[in-house]
């Protein structure tokens, strides 16, 4: 009898099934139309994995309880798949999402499938294709006894951290996929963090793309060392086959999403939840899309001389670094809180030193400082906000003014720096005791009896204010 099933044999699910089949287990698949089948057929040397195109054949093989793992694109093709299973599972079996599903429509299924005695789990993965096969970042949300029952495969098949398996049970129903949906909006905002540092390196202080890739390269050994820093070294050294340029000059400047930054912005807007940086990264993609426009209106708005004269380049080589370190902590900061604030609004109780902690392998925004963010609610489960543990507040005060000058000297410049004057912005707002709300409350009073409080006494007031 087969171990485990996988249903949906696109890449992310080709990749699955051969893990799991590397790591011992015997794996079932299926998929909906036979010829991804067929390529993942073709494409076997040995490994314990067994083609089925009838999906009874495909379920009656598994032993029980069956667990099933869906890697279907996320909406209604997850429920056309519940529904052709459902026929021939049998109480105590599991279903498990492995795609970017929308944390409330895994709260939905759950819900219906668990009337049935059927277990489902909304599971987050992180890290590609590549760490699909060798070995991904794992969030399982659903309950914990129906996670018990995959965990021995789940564990096997994620990312290694010295003897840690980057895999471990996040919280009851949709809690998986909502730690990936923030997960997604964090690498929203730190690729957006990198991509304008690119910018200044590239037209402020005129570097090469060759001697950016050195800059990240260095980068990467020191506290900026990721996933994504070590990637854009990468991605500056390729050379375009056809016209030999560094192949970054010929992409087209027009960027994609598949949804999550969005969905994780309006969970912010939607609970009060300040994740303006990441929220800043997705206006970023979409003004990139205005391409043509963009292209009109550089020849009819006008802007500041971009002067990349008299700039000591070792000195501000170092303030964007700094600069590009704080905007990540900050834009890590966003996340952890919108996970915080999220788990006391739906009683999830995130286990948030251990989300860092998985997040350390495999995953897109796998990050040197996430050993620190551990180890800060290791020591301080509750604490309100990353910004305030001692470590990343000392860290700030070092290096905003690296931040600063690169924020002013990009608006002299007329540079569009999105998340790197957000980071500023929400870094300034925080520390800020007194803001100017009491002036919005004001005047929210004034047009519309909206009431205020005050700052010496207990109690609502309002002001006739003509």
């Amino acid at each position: 009898m087969n171990t485990i099933g996988v249903i949906g044999l696109g890449v992310m699910g080709s990749n699955i099934a051969l893990n799991m089949a590397s790591k011992g287990e015997q794996v079932a698949v299926y998929n909906y139309t036979r010829n991804l089948t067929d390529q993942l057929v073709e494409k076997l040397d040995g490994q314990a994995i067994t083609p089925f195109y009838e999906i009874q054949d495909f379920v009656q093989s598994l032993e029980t309880p069956r667990k099933i793992f869906v890697m279907v694109t996320a909406g209604k093709a997850i429920d056309s798949v519940i529904s052709s299973l459902v026929p021939f599972l049998e109480e105590g079996d599991v279903i498990m999402d492995g795609g970017n599903s929308h944390y409330e429509d895994t709260a939905r299924r759950y819900d219906e499938l668990n009337s049935r005695g059927i277990g489902y789990l909304g599971i987050g993965i992180s890290g590609g294709e590549v760490g699909a096969l060798k070995g991904p970042s794992i969030m399982p949300g659903g309950d914990k006894d129906v996670y018990e029952k995959a965990a021995p495969i789940l564990i096997k098949i994620a990312a290694q951290v010295g003897d840690d398996p980057c895999c471990t049970y996040i919280g009851p129903k949709g809690a998986g996929h909502f730690v990936k949906m923030v997960h997604n909006g964090i690498e929203y905002a730190d690729m957006q963090l990198i991509a304008e540092a690119y910018t200044f390196l590239r037209k402020k202080l005129g570097l090469s793309v060759n001697e950016i890739a050195d800059i990240f390269e260095n980068w990467n050994q020191g506290e900026l060392n990721s996933y994504l820093i070590e990637i854009t070294a990468e991605i500056l050294r390729k050379k375009d086959e056809i016209t030999g340029l560094p192949l970054i000059d010929v992409i087209l400047d027009k960027t994609g999403q598949k949804g999550t930054g969005k969905w994780t912005s309006i969970q912010a807007i939607d609970n009060g939840i300040p994740s303006s940086i990441i929220t800043e990264s997705l206006f970023a993609r979409y003004i990139s899309a205005l391409k043509e426009e963009r292209v009109v209106a550089e020849n009819i708005l006008s802007g500041p001389e971009l002067d990349q004269q008299n700039l000591d380049k070792k000195l501000w080589v170092e303030h964007i670094r700094q600069a590009l370190y704080m905007g990540k902590v900050c834009a890590y900061a966003q996340g952890f809180t919108q996970y915080k604030m999220s788990s006391e609004l739906y009683g999830w109780d995130l286990p948030l030193k251990d989300i860092a902690l998985i997040f350390r392998g495999g995953c897109i925004i796998r990050a040197e400082f996430l050993n620190v963010i551990a180890e800060t609610y290791q020591a301080q489960p509750n604490l309100a906000n990353l910004l305030m543990d001692p470590y990343f507040a000392k860290k700030l005060k070092e290096y905003q003014s690296g931040l600063r000058n690169i924020v002013c000297e990009g608006i002299m410049s007329g540079i569009a720096f999105p998340c790197l004057s957000a980071s500023l912005t929400y870094y300034d707002s925080y520390r800020t005791g007194n803001s100017n709300a009491s002036l919005l409350q004001a005047q929210r009073d004034y047009f519309g009896a909206h009431t205020y409080e005050r700052n010496d006494m207990a109690g609502v007031f309002h002001t006739n204010w003509q």
